[in-house]
């Protein structure tokens, strides 16, 4: 079994059947794409830091979350351009796991710190009064770190599986980057635990995540609609509205990749979802958090002020 696995050297990504030109278009729009998701979480990130008014747990949060989908969109999208450019360039062995770890650590680290941010706006609306005693920094760091710490050792269980096959034979890997489904395929052993293993991970990062996400909200709806004042409840809506625009994107993107019905060729559906959540949404997410969030828009003026003042 050592010599097997040792067999495969490196895998070649099939990305997207197209025309050369087509690719070409494809790989100078994904490009800037890329480019607006670095520069648009990179504005989050410099405005939370520079602007002591976004030193909250609420942005503390969105810290987090713009800096896992800079690391999202860096360990997927550079593959994928390279590939369009040069689709017989392979991927090291290597270079594959660690692509295939760092997508999957993400992506749990993503789902909980939503989970974690969703608790924040129930605590805030449900119990305003309480606030700053039970989201104390202490907190605040210990919901960050745990998200950090599950989503990695997640991860690190399935590459650890991942592993333990042998890959003696195929090379071509069916999708834009070394997704581990397309991954097992060409494992020259019987997959079944790894299956398993994927499956109850997406259970454990999915269903019961946006359940805990999808109760919170039901509380924090209760608490809204108790509010006399109709500008009270706009307030308190408006505070929540941006999260909610960024689980409906996950999740749902999320829920249709895994739960929704087939139809056609189910690979390439998958592997058009997962370009959009890998590519799309985190250009998406500071979009959402800029444009329906008047903090930060008034940070970035203060920031823009500033910088012409200089």
């Amino acid at each position: 079994m050592g010599e097997n696995q040792t067999s495969v050297t490196e895998f070649f990504l099939a990305g997207f059947p197209l025309d050369p030109r087509i690719q070409m278009l494809l790989c100078g729009l994904f490009t800037l794409f890329y480019s607006f998701t670095l520069l648009g979480n990179g504005v989050i990130l410099g405005l939370i830091s520079l602007d002591p008014r976004l030193h909250t747990p609420m942005y503390f949060f969105l810290s987090h979350l713009a800096t896992v989908d800079i690391a999202y969109a860096c360990n997927t999208v550079p593959q994928m351009l390279v590939n369009l450019l040069n689709p017989a360039k392979p991927i090291s062995f290597a270079g594959c796991m660690t692509q295939t770890f760092l997508f999957l650590a993400f992506a749990h680290t993503e789902c909980l710190l939503l989970v974690a941010m969703s608790y924040d706006r129930y605590v805030a609306i449900c119990h305003p009064l309480r606030y700053s005693a039970i989201m104390s920094w202490r907190v605040c760091i210990t919901l960050s770190v745990s998200s950090w710490v599950l989503g990695v050792l997640l991860a690190l269980v399935h590459l650890v599986l991942l592993l333990l096959l042998p890959f003696c034979g195929p090379q071509i890997v069916n999708h834009f980057f070394c997704e581990i489904v397309a991954v097992l395929k060409l494992a020259c052993a019987d997959t079944r635990i790894n299956e398993i293993a994927v499956l109850a991970g997406a259970v454990s990062v999915l269903v019961g995540p946006f359940s805990t996400i999808v109760t919170s909200y039901i509380h924090i709806l209760r608490a809204i609609l108790k509010i006399q004042s109709r500008e009270g409840r706009q307030k308190a809506f408006s505070t929540c509205s941006s999260h909610l625009c960024v689980v409906g994107l996950f999740y749902g993107t999320a829920i249709i990749m895994y739960v929704g019905p087939r139809y056609g060729n189910p690979e390439e559906q998958k592997k058009y979802l997962l370009l959009f959540h890998s590519l799309f949404n985190p250009m998406l997410n500071p979009l959402i958090y800029s444009l329906r969030n008047k903090e930060v828009k008034a940070a970035l003026k203060r920031m823009l002020a500033k910088e012409r003042t200089l």
